[in-house]
């Protein structure tokens, strides 16, 4: 994943932002004909030493969900066994609906909203607060800033997992919202191929290309190479973007117990007027604005440019004694270059004049090392069989940014009506401020799955984390560090086959390097998650659902309360988040397949006053695809994204987005067993509504828009 960092006015709320670029080469392992049907054929059968734990690869599936997940504890534990709500966006359901971009995956996962605050930047919540958790192949991947940058590709992921609750044993840091967890495309022993062309509305053009080798006759050595290649203009005045993706990864199994995996991958993005900030909400008498859904703030020479290339390894070994172990080694490193344009303001209603200029140019380089290793196996006591994990784990991430402000600040600009970005490019040399700093992040963790009973497993776990940041951002000293114990406490009882009952109780922490009144730094942010809920498995995994009530706590987070002298000074406040999920994914009957997700939760504060109403307290995400009966070749499917109104304070003025639903259709034709014909429908109603109320700005979602894709497979 890559996360990016740059300076905003700091009128608005976001600030600089960089990091955990190791996602960019993520996945799991390789496709094949579907259960149900010859139609879902991906890439050939293959048979694949999974290195996730044992879990079969979503893709050879054609299900959307996933029998198993590693996100929780560490341990390979069905959806079923984890007392925590678990959501699969699987490899099947993004091929069904194009979601070729990380952000449209979790927009339609059950309980991720996407905040796009601007065209390429991006927050994620759940729950109420920021997710700021992730995983690669269930390793945790430090976070330092809450935002991601540019536009991440799905091409090279088997499997998005999303893990709702704190998840301090995985993840040490972080907040008490969700861990999204990205699974690697993996190789199999066989020769398999895909190829994929869509072209689209706004001159969209996309290339896929997926082909797994075996570079040995017995299989044992074996390739995978992925990329995607995609450029496109916009709905968006002005703006397009050129996108180029890379992976390779390598296995090679030096005995009949020990797997070595080499893989890097790459990714550029080639940005032509992106946003940064985004449209005024208010004009001066306090009226909404309502501007064409295609109106940006964007100067025509603006561009941001950036660039992701990891390189891992991993080597995994079967114990005789039923033990394994497992070495994570990732580096990553991110270049980004951008001239940006930031229009800032309140305009007239009637003439459209009042936004100004505030252009800056950007630099950044950010280097992240990772380490992890783990022990997993089984041991008797008590005459049962019980479960644990041991690991450990370090990162090293270190950020250099420059920010070089432009002449001509304060620059009034003409009426965004009909405006076509002409601004004259500025000497960047006005001023100039920046970040450099480290974060580097210690762990020791180990969990355990007691059997107590043929129907009662307990799981206990604990992490220490040693957390240390140093440096200056932005004028403001980085410097804070924290030591925590994350505890994990869950429980599961079988009512029978197919029903459980669990209770879960999860921490999380994240150092701050805010001072109060008398100088001191700040108490990390403390956050806690409980969990209790009903789960089912039928099918033998193919459907799973869990029904949860959930209470997360978010205490300590720093808000402003002051200033002495020129410093500001904060104070420590807590939230608090209730609510019910509901998910339900999988196979309903041999011809459909479903996801369905629905939150509801109250958001209050110290003062029980109900808190942060950018973010929606219901959300409905509920998908479906039916293979028609008579007409195996014809696959029909649809997508609801629904969610009740959201509002921010703009000045002294209520800005509220209605509640509104999108509404996308997909028909896929299967012309023989190996070219297939896919159309997909994106906001079939044409729905205005604004991306995210996250900040004082914002713009709008992209009008009703078609493409098609032809795919064949090998």
């Amino acid at each position: 994943m890559r996360v990016s960092a740059y300076r905003l006015r700091p009128t608005l709320r976001p600030h600089p932002v960089s990091i955990v670029s190791a996602l960019l080469c993520a996945g799991s392992a390789f496709a094949a004909p579907a259960a149900d049907s010859a139609a879902e054929r991906q890439l050939g059968t293959v048979t694949v030493t999974a290195a996730d734990g044992g879990a079969t690869p979503s893709e050879r599936t054609g299900l959307y969900t996933s029998a198993r997940s590693r996100s929780a504890t560490g341990l390979d534990l069905t959806l079923r066994d984890t007392p925590q709500t678990v959501s699969v966006m699987t490899r099947q359901h993004m091929d069904d609906f194009g979601l070729s971009s990380v952000n449209d995956a979790l927009a339609a996962s059950a309980g991720i909203v996407v905040e796009r605050v601007e065209t390429d930047r991006t927050y994620y919540t759940a729950r109420g607060f920021a997710v700021t958790n992730f995983q690669v192949d269930g390793t945790g991947v430090p976070f330092i800033y809450g935002n991601v940058s540019g536009d991440l590709d799905t091409v090279i992921y088997d499997r998005i997992e999303s893990l709702y609750g704190a998840n301090g044993l995985m993840t040490a840091t972080g907040q008490p919202s969700a861990t999204i967890n990205f699974v690697r495309k993996r190789p199999g022993p066989d020769f398999a191929a895909k190829v994929g062309v869509t072209a689209g509305a706004w001159d969209r053009r996309r290339l896929e290309g997926d082909v797994s080798v075996p570079l040995s006759a017995a299989g044992t050595v074996r390739a995978r190479l992925v990329t995607a290649l995609e450029d496109s203009d916009s709905y968006l005045d002005r703006y397009g973007q050129r996108k180029q993706v890379f992976y390779g990864v390598l296995e090679a199994d030096l005995g009949p117990n020990t797997l070595l995996a080499l893989g890097a991958s790459h990714q550029r993005n080639d940005t032509r007027s992106p946003l940064w900030g985004a449209l005024p909400l208010v004009y001066t008498d306090g009226s909404r604005t309502d501007f064409d859904v295609s109106t940006s703030t964007a100067a025509d020479w603006a561009y941001w440019d950036s660039q992701t290339d990891t390189v891992f390894s991993e080597l995994t070994h079967d114990f005789a004694n039923g033990w394994s172990a497992r070495a994570v080694l990732t580096h990553t490193r991110l270049d980004s270059n951008g001239a940006l344009f930031y229009a800032y303001g309140t305009p007239d209603k009637t003439t459209g004049l009042g936004l100004y200029a505030y252009p800056s140019r950007y630099t950044a380089n950010n280097i992240q090392n990772l380490a992890d290793l783990q022990l997993s196996g089984g041991f008797e006591l008590g005459g049962r069989r019980h479960e644990l994990t041991l690991g450990a784990s370090w990162s090293r991430s270190e950020l250099e940014d420059r920010s070089d402000y432009g002449q001509g600040i304060g620059t009034a600009l003409p009426p965004l009506a009909g405006w076509d970005g002409s601004y004259p490019m500025p000497a960047f040399d006005a001023s100039t401020n920046g970040s450099d700093f480290t974060h580097t992040q210690r762990s020791l963790y180990a969990a355990t799955r007691l059997n107590l009973s043929d129907a009662l497993k307990l799981i206990l776990g604990a992490r220490s984390t040693q957390a240390r940041s140093d440096g200056i951002s932005y004028s403001i000293g980085r410097h804070a560090k924290a030591d925590a114990v994350s505890p994990y406490l869950g429980a599961v009882y079988d009512l029978d086959k197919h029903w459980s009952v669990y209770a879960s109780h999860t921490e999380i922490f994240t150092p701050q390097h805010e001072v109060d009144r008398n100088g001191d730094f700040l108490d990390p942010i403390e956050g806690s998650s409980q969990e209790i809920g009903l789960k089912a498995a039928f099918l033998g995994g193919k459907l799973n659902g869990s029904l949860a009530l959930f209470q997360t706590q978010q205490n300590n987070l720093a808000e402003a309360a002051g200033t002495v002298g020129p410093t500001t000074y904060y104070r420590g406040v807590d939230a608090e988040s209730r609510g019910v999920q509901l998910d339900l994914a999988g196979q309903i009957t041999p011809r459909l397949q479903a996801s369905v997700g629905f939150t509801q939760l109250s958001l209050e504060g110290e003062d029980g006053k109900d808190i942060l109403r950018y973010t929606p307290r219901r959300l409905l995400r509920a998908t479906a695809t039916y293979r028609v009966p008579q007409l195996d070749a014809l696959k029909l499917g649809a997508t609801l994204r629904w969610q009740d109104d959201v509002s921010t304070t703009v000045g002294s003025v209520r800005v509220t987005q209605a509640a509104y639903a999108l509404i996308d259709l997909m028909a896929r034709y299967e012309i023989n067993r190996h070219l297939s014909i896919t159309a997909k429908l994106n906001n079939a109603t044409d729905e205005k509504y604004l991306t995210s109320l996250y900040w004082a700005q914002s713009y709008y979602g992209a009008p009703r828009n078609l493409s098609i894709t032809a795919n064949w497979t090998y």
